[in-house]
C-alpha cells in the first residue's frame, strides 16, 4: 500500500465518524504544530489546512470560539485578519500534556508512592483536585486519597498552584511495607489498565500500516506527512492523557502500551520533518511564515533527528 493511500483512508475513517470532534482536532494541531513554533496563526490559514481534514470553515469558526471562551486561545484582530494563539493558561495546560504526550515511559521505580490526601478541602475543590491531578496521572486509592507511584513533581507543583491549594493539599511520600501484589490489584483496579491496553492495541493496529507504507514507499510529500503525523498525535493523546504511566513493575506483561509508544515515537521521528516543512509553506502569522520549532521540540520522543533540524530551521 502506498503512504498517500494509507494516509487517505485514515483521513476518511475520521470524517465517517458520527461526531466530527474539530475542536480536539484544533486542539491537536495547536499543541503539536502550532505550539512549539511561535504559538501564534492566522485564522484563514488554520481554516485552509482543516480542510484537508474534512472540517469546514463555519466548524473551524465555531470550534476555535468555544476554545477561546473556555481560556484555552485569544485571539487578536490585525486590519481584517484575526489572529489566535494560546492563553497563559492554555499555554500552561499545553506544557503539562506536552510532558506525558511526548516523554519516555516510566523507568527506574523505586518503590516509593506520592499520595495527595484530601480530607482537608472543601467538596469543590475536591472535584477540581481529582479532575485536573486525573490527567497527571493520579488514581483514586479510596474517596479522599489520590495516588501515583512516579508522578512529575514539577508538574503537580504547577497544577496545585492554579488550583490555589498549595497550603491545603497535603502531599505524603511513602512505600508499600506488606502485600505489594495487593498493591498491584488496587492499582490495575484504581486506573482501568485493561481498557487502556484495549485502545493500545486498537492504535498500533491502525497505525501499523502507516509505518509500513513508509517503508515500501519513499514518496511521502510534506502534506501527506503533516496529515498523517497529526492524526498520530490525535488518536495517541486521545489515550496517552489518560494512561497513569505506570513504571513497567506495575503493568501487566504483555502492555500493549510499550509497543503503542515505540510505533508511535518511530512514525514521529520520519514524519515530523517534511510535516514541518509543510507547516512553514501554509500556516502564516502576522509576521510572516512560522518561526522554526523551540529547542523543546527537537527533545520529543526522546530526541529527534538534527538533519532534519537543520532543514527545518533554514527553510
Amino acid at each position: 500500500m502506498k503512504i498517500e493511500t494509507a494516509c487517505r483512508r485514515l483521513i476518511e475513517d475520521f470524517k465517517s465518524r458520527p461526531t466530527l470532534r474539530s475542536g480536539s482536532l484544533i486542539t491537536t494541531v495547536f499543541g503539536d504544530a502550532i505550539a512549539p513554533r511561535g504559538g501564534k496563526v492566522w485564522l484563514g490559514s488554520l481554516i485552509e489546512v482543516m480542510s484537508h481534514f474534512g472540517v469546514g470553515e463555519r466548524l473551524v469558526r465555531t470550534s476555535v470560539f468555544r476554545l477561546a471562551r473556555d481560556g484555552w486561545l485569544q485571539s487578536e484582530q490585525i486590519g481584517r485578519r484575526s489572529y489566535y494563539s494560546l492563553t497563559d493558561d492554555g499555554r500552561e495546560r499545553f506544557d503539562l500534556a506536552t510532558h506525558r504526550i511526548y516523554g519516555s515511559p516510566a523507568s527506574g521505580w523505586d518503590g516509593q508512592w506520592c499520595l495527595l490526601l484530601l480530607s482537608g478541602l472543601e467538596t469543590a475543590i475536591k472535584d477540581s483536585v481529582r479532575k485536573e491531578c486525573g490527567w497527571l496521572g493520579f488514581g483514586p486509592m479510596s474517596a479522599n486519597v489520590l495516588a501515583h507511584p512516579a508522578p512529575n513533581l514539577a508538574d503537580l507543583d504547577i497544577t496545585m498552584q492554579r488550583l490555589g491549594v498549595v497550603d491545603e493539599l497535603v502531599v505524603v511520600s511513602g512505600k508499600t511495607v506488606r502485600n505489594e501484589a495487593g498493591m498491584r490489584c488496587l492499582a490495575h483496579d484504581s486506573w482501568n489498565l485493561a481498557e487502556l491496553d484495549v485502545r493500545y492495541g486498537e492504535f498500533v493496529t491502525t497505525f501499523r500500516p502507516i509505518m509500513r507504507a513508509i517503508e515500501k514507499d519513499s514518496q511521502l510529500s510534506d502534506k501527506t506527512a503533516f496529515l498523517a503525523r497529526t492524526m498520530l498525535i490525535q488518536e495517541y493523546r486521545k489515550i496517552m492523557l489518560r494512561d497513569p504511566m505506570l513504571p513497567e513493575e506495575l503493568l501487566p506483561g504483555d502492555w500493549q502500551g510499550a509497543a503503542a509508544y515505540r510505533l508511535c515515537r518511530n512514525l514521529y521521528r520520519v514524519l515530523h520533518g517534511p510535516a514541518d516543512q509543510y507547516l512553514s509553506e501554509a500556516m502564516e502569522t502576522a509576521d510572516g511564515p512560522l518561526p522554526p520549532p523551540s529547542n523543546a521540540f527537537w527533545t520529543r520522543f526522546g530526541g529527534l533527528q538534527e538533519n532534519t533540524r537543520r532543514k527545518v530551521s533554514n527553510g
